[in-house]
């Protein structure tokens, strides 16, 4: 009889009254108290209120029901359909919402519901990869934030595809500790071509010295990034550089300069497609005919192949104990070496090779004089 009455009066009450009611009704419904047949009534009540012209009264129960598990579905999955001011809460916070539930509204939502749904925690794994395809930048650049969601590395990737030319969704996704090695160099190629693409910086250096300081710029960073990738994704992390024909001989000559050997040895293992042969090792601890021929099936050149063995040489003596270079004194000493091929030569060769290994030693003598004056200022 009570809800019978409710039900009258909500034909002439007004919408602040109709909400507080709403509110009402829904809180007696959670509670124990209520028989069977009044429990039945509430909740027809409660359904009938979904079809109310006022969003504040459909907002009424959604503050409720949003985060109850114990909340009637039906009731829960209408407002979740609802308009993103009355749906919210609800799919940010409703435990009765399953991933089905929170992709169909993803594909079927608007910009402002993608966004709710990409700040919910937890956020499994499926949902983040339809917000990785489907989403805006608005809702990619909350999922990338949202510290409770657990994105596979393919969502990532898809997000930096997507929006990797937007400063705040790099800055996000840079922010990850769990974005793979490939993603992080895609960014890096990102900010390359944005770049590149600045009207100040072509007029300054002209569209073909610009896209070549930026490109070198972006072998530099790639070296770098090897250093924070963990040994485990470097099989990974290759296959990504081959495929975007970034395993260029001057690549593995920078590899191979910086000492960075591990990850040498994952590109040369992917250029050759042998999983069995023992590229560590000989890298360790082969003999020159041995190197040789393992660049050589790779695809390098002899002359770049020497630079390589040379550095390998090197690095070999620092292992061992006879020596402690560093990246700087390694670079000198192949510039010197290759300086002294030149001399007497008729047409020297090289030269890309060696202007490349000039710059790479003008940078470390650059790193390491601003990372003594740093020293210096702190110690002052």
């Amino acid at each position: 009889m009570i809800v019978q009455h409710f039900l009258k009066w909500l034909e002439t009450a007004k919408v602040d009254q109709r909400a507080q009611a709403a509110n009402a009704l829904a809180r007696a419904w959670l509670k124990s108290g209520l028989d069977f047949d009044e429990r039945a009534n509430a909740e027809a009540a409660l359904t009938l209120l979904l079809d109310d012209p006022s969003p504040k009264v459909r907002q009424a129960l959604a503050d409720v029901f949003c985060a109850v598990r114990g909340a009637p579905p039906q009731i829960v999955a209408a407002l979740a359909a609802d308009q993103p001011d009355v749906a919210g809460n609800v799919l940010l916070r409703s435990p009765l919402l399953s991933d089905a539930d929170l992709i169909e509204r993803v594909r079927d939502g608007d910009a402002r519901t993608q966004a709710i749904i990409a700040r919910r925690a937890p956020l499994s794994s499926v949902v983040c990869a339809t917000l990785s395809e489907l989403g805006d930048r608005n809702a990619c650049l909350a999922l990338v934030k949202n510290s409770a969601a657990r994105p596979a590395g393919h969502s990532l990737r898809r997000v930096a595809e997507r929006f990797g030319q937007v400063g705040a969704v790099r800055e996000a996704l840079f922010a990850r500790s769990d974005l793979p090695g490939d993603v992080r160099h895609l960014l890096l190629v990102k900010v390359g071509e944005v770049l590149t693409e600045s009207p100040l910086l072509q007029r300054l250096m002209g569209p073909m010295r610009a896209t070549r300081v930026l490109r070198e710029a972006c072998h530099r960073a790639s070296v770098e990034l090897v250093t924070k990738t963990p040994k485990a994704d470097y099989p990974a992390l290759a296959e990504h550089f081959r495929l975007r024909g970034d395993l260029t001989e001057h690549f593995l000559i920078r590899l191979a300069a910086h000492g960075r050997l591990g990850f040498l040895s994952a590109v040369l293992r992917n250029l050759i497609g042998d999983e069995k042969l023992r590229v560590d090792a000989i890298l360790a601890r082969g003999r020159r005919n041995a190197l040789a021929a393992l660049l050589r099936k790779a695809g390098l050149s002899e002359p770049g192949s020497n630079v390589i063995i040379n550095a390998l040489r090197l690095w070999r003596e620092v292992a061992d104990g006879r020596s402690s270079l560093g990246v700087q004194e390694v670079c000198y000493r192949i510039m010197k070496s290759l300086e002294a091929e030149r001399e007497g030569l008729p047409t020297p060769g090289n030269d890309d090779i060696l202007a490349m290994i000039r710059a790479m030693h003008l940078d470390e003598l650059r790193r390491n004089a601003r990372s003594h004056a740093l020293s210096i200022t702190k110690a002052a």
